[in-house]
């Protein structure tokens, strides 16, 4: 991540975490300005980001359910920090459902960053 958009501005920061979910909040040619969970803010290339949707799990140990209900069946329990591929956010719901690793199920949209409130994803 660099302090401006283009190659002769100093690296502010490296990300090593793969998929690691940002925000884009601005755009200048093919440079995107990012803001990540805990809102450090740069510049990268478009290229440098991927087309997939990924969200962040936050505060606590979270279950993952098998239907985005409250007394669904339990899929697994996510660790804070964990990063998931996001499989759809239905408009009529708090819910998105998300893919780790071999395992599918739903997380509130309140148990995650990565998507805003009203985000509709598929």
């Amino acid at each position: 991540m660099r302090t401006g958009p283009g190659v002769r501005y100093p690296v502010d920061w490296v990300y090593k975490r793969k998929d690691m979910p940002v925000e884009v909040i601005a755009e200048f040619g093919t440079w995107r300005k990012i803001r990540d969970i805990q809102g450090a803010q740069g510049w990268i290339h478009q290229s440098m980001l991927s087309n997939g949707r990924y969200i962040t799990v936050t505060g606590q140990t979270r279950t993952l359910r098998r239907t985005p209900e409250s007394n669904a069946p339990a899929v697994a329990r996510i660790e804070p920090g964990a990063i998931s591929q996001v499989v759809s956010c239905p408009k009529d719901g708090g819910w998105c459902k998300i893919s780790a690793g071999d395992v599918e199920g739903w997380l509130r949209r309140v148990e995650i960053w990565g998507v805003y409130p009203r985000e509709i994803l598929k």
